[in-house]
């Protein structure tokens, strides 16, 4: 880049993260991400890496945090507060972890570091001042010398004490803190906001920082705030030797301490620590964006000392963002397979948690209403794990200037698919559904998709694609905004009929429920096709890209009409799917809230499809695993006409109504809860589950003090530290076997 382009780039870049750095400290009202944030201050120190001149002791990297709001006083603070190194890869913790032992050992020779290690709380700096005992002055960070007073507000939250426990307190202590709004808490208090009809708080970080800068102090007390301590700074008339020292005073003193912090030795223990709280981030007390190393010796801290921001003994390994900012393109409906109809987001792509989005839920009317959100906006979006993504709120001051563009949602009267007048399913419901459940194209093809998948009868071909192809035409072009030409579709060697030149002709479903799924023949499905938009890879980019040019072809056919291979799959595993066990077939029919336990627990009663039709509600309710919900649902299910024929078109096909009793088992586990946890290497999930219902025992998926043993296998997790908590037994692979063979008798021997 041309040095004069490079100095505009550099300036503007300042310029931008000064901007960024204002609204998130001292308004709590951010335009983007952290993840776009943190981006764009890499971006300037890559460029300030690589050209040193353009440094200066006013740019961003050389600073910490903002300036303080003139809404409150300014406070020195006593010590500097400094911010942190962040690496973001495991190469970058490495590098930087090699730096701090090769300088340590180079100032001290003798000194064996060991490393604090704790979660990064997602949430506000802060500074308490302490003399003799008694909390004198509570500041934010501001710019690392100066920060905001804000002592009335923060002794409004239970975890601060007032007067510090115990004896022998300092003349003066400085500790080092961080305000955070509890996640439980954090959405308890969003839904209170919801029910006042009050727009939600974006997130927990916002909504802490938010709180502190409230000029009312009554206001913050409404807020539900707490606090951990992770230092200290200035102190006189206390010795401490180390973090961990500092960490065991200041909880003897009352002040709250993490309970996520380890003292480590090396470098693999760390990764270790990395990937257990990564596992678990959303387990925690609060929201983490990464995990803190520290040196723990103070005089080793001494030794490497600091630069003018960051300190050279710490650094804040930062996971990858989950919560980034788009444009809100659109928001649609899908109907579920209970006829529910959900609202969601189309967002323009965006790259969040380790994948592309371009979708996110919206739950119902009234939270698209709480959440304050236009089409149109630009909105902050989260996907935590493998958690379907979720509009968090809109950048409101993105909405400056653009609201003619903008327009609120109005929810459906009719079912999108079916054109159903759409109603609640009980007085009260907020929900709103499709009643027609029998030939509803949506419901249907997602009750087909739920058939095929692992936890029902596990048919290969019979997922999303499958599942759509053979029940709503619609999947079978486009929606009718992308209309499509005659010329789009020549040369695919398939002749689709024209209603007019730009619209092809919508076909009759091949299913108009599920009944027929194992009645139907490969000719039955020749004449499917679905239409395909095609995409382009950028091999420079690793990328796909769509490109505008809609093709259409056979589903289930070659050109000339004979099986393909899907075709031959899909009967394959229907065939296989009909000696399914009979609990799997109970799953298969989507009773409500009937899953894989209440499935179980009935075949395993009942031993057939007709004695469980025969029960009465009350005998159901009576099962353990079911109770008064289960067996409501069960028998208003089985009340509907078309699922009593459905239950007898499946039977005619030869699906496996009754299971075989196998006299042989022993009832080892009769009326005893066992939990499995982790991988087992002979068993899998479903099989040990299968094995305890099979012996009389329930198979539970979670500890409670009802639970007579914990099955432990490879990566157990946090059930098994639970079950030691509550005193459950906690048996291996080995142990489980016999349990099975002999019962809890064969365990005493």
């Amino acid at each position: 880049m041309p040095a004069g382009e490079l100095r505009e780039e550099h300036a503007r870049l300042a310029e931008e993260i000064r901007g960024h750095r204002t609204r998130y400290y001292q308004e709590a009202d951010p335009l983007i991400s952290d993840a776009e944030f943190d981006e764009l201050f890499r971006r300037l120190e890559r460029i300030e890496a690589e050209h040193p001149e353009l440094r200066t002791a006013d740019s961003p990297t050389q600073q910490v945090g903002e300036g303080v709001s003139e809404a409150f006083a300014p406070v020195e603070h006593l010590r500097q507060m400094y911010s942190l190194e962040d690496v973001f890869s495991r190469e970058e913790l490495r590098a930087w972890h090699e730096r701090a032992v090769a300088s340590l050992a180079e100032l001290r020779p003798d000194a064996t570091p060991r490393w604090l290690t704790e979660v990064k709380i997602d949430g506000l700096a802060i500074s308490l001042l302490y003399r003799d005992g008694r909390l004198v002055r509570a500041a934010t960070r501001g710019d690392g010398h100066t920060g905001e007073d804000v002592t009335h507000n923060v002794l409004t939250i239970d975890d601060v004490p007032r007067r510090l426990a115990g004896s022998d307190h300092p003349e003066e202590l400085e500790v080092r803190g961080e305000i955070f709004m509890p996640t439980a808490e954090f959405h308890a208090f969003n839904e209170q906001l919801a029910a006042q009809g009050k727009a939600p708080l974006a997130n927990p970080r916002n909504a802490a920082a938010g709180s502190l800068r409230q000029k009312d102090p009554a206001k913050t007390a409404e807020r539900p705030l707490s606090m951990f301590v992770h230092g200290v700074g200035a102190r006189s008339g206390v010795e401490l030797t180390s973090q961990h020292d500092a960490y065991d005073q200041l909880a003897a003193w009352g002040l709250p301490v993490s309970p996520y912090t380890r003292i480590l030795t090396c470098l693999e223990e760390i990764e270790e620590y990395l990937d257990a709280h990564l596992a678990k981030r959303h387990e925690l007390v609060h929201e983490i964006d990464g995990v803190v190393v520290k040196v723990d010796d103070f005089d080793q801290q001494r030794a490497l000392g600091h630069t003018s921001r960051v300190p050279r003994w710490a650094a804040a390994y930062k996971y990858p963002p989950e919560e980034v900012t788009t444009r809100l393109v659109d928001i649609r409906e899908q109907v579920g397979r209970t006829g529910r109809v959900t609202p969601y987001a189309v967002l323009e792509p965006v790259q969040v948690a380790g994948s592309e989005v371009s979708r996110a839920t919206l739950h119902n009317q009234d939270v698209v209403r709480a959440k304050n959100v236009l089409i149109g906006d630009d909105v902050f979006i989260r996907k935590a794990g493998d958690v379907i993504p979720e509009v968090l709120g809109p950048v409101l001051p993105a909405r400056e200037g653009r609201e003619e563009e903008l327009h609120e949602y109005v929810f459906p009267a009719a079912c999108p698919s079916c054109g159903t007048t759409l109603a609640a399913a009980k007085e009260g419901d907020v929900d709103r559904r499709c009643p027609n459940a029998e030939s509803c194209p949506a419901q249907l093809a997602e009750r087909l998709i739920h058939v095929g998948s692992r936890g029902a009868l596990d048919v290969e071909g019979l997922g999303e694609e499958g599942g759509r192809a053979l029940t709503d035409p619609d999947f079978r072009r486009p929606g009718q905004a992308e209309l499509i030409s005659r010329e789009a579709v020549a040369g695919s060697g398939v002749e689709v009929p024209f209603a007019e030149d730009s619209m092809p002709v919508s076909q009759t479903p091949v299913l108009r429920n599920e009944a027929d799924l194992f009645h139907l023949s490969p000719e039955d499905l020749k004449g499917v096709y679905v239409w395909r938009e095609e995409r382009h890879y950028d091999a420079a980019t690793r990328s796909w890209s769509k490109t505008g040019l809609w093709t259409v072809e056979r589903y289930f056919a070659k050109q000339d009409g004979s099986p393909n291979d899907r075709c031959r799959t899909l009967f394959t595993e229907l065939e296989k799917a009909k000696e399914q066990p009979l609990w799997r077939v109970l799953v298969a029919l989507s009773i409500r809230h009937v899953g894989p336990t209440a499935s179980r627990a009935l075949a395993s009663a009942y031993g057939s499809i007709e004695r469980i039709r025969a029960a009465d509600e009350e005998e159901l309710a009576g099962i353990d695993g079911v109770g008064p919900t289960i067996a409501a649902a069960v028998r208003e299910w089985f009340a509907v006409d078309w699922h009593q024929r459905l239950i007898d078109r499946w039977a005619a096909a030869g699906v496996r109504m009754v299971d075989d009793v196998d006299e042989s088992t022993p009832r080892t586990l009769e009326g005893m809860t066992v939990v499995v946890t982790g991988s087992l290497e002979s068993f899998s999930r479903d099989e040990s589950k299968e094995a305890i219902i099979a012996r009389g025992g329930r198979a539970a998926g979670s500890v409670s003090k009802k639970t007579h043993y914990l099955v432990a296998g490879e990566n157990a997790g946090s059930k098994a530290e639970k079950a030691e908590s509550l005193g459950v037994p906690v048996l291996d692979e080995d142990q489980f076997r016999t349990l099975l063979a002999e019962g809890p008798d064969g365990l005493e021997d």
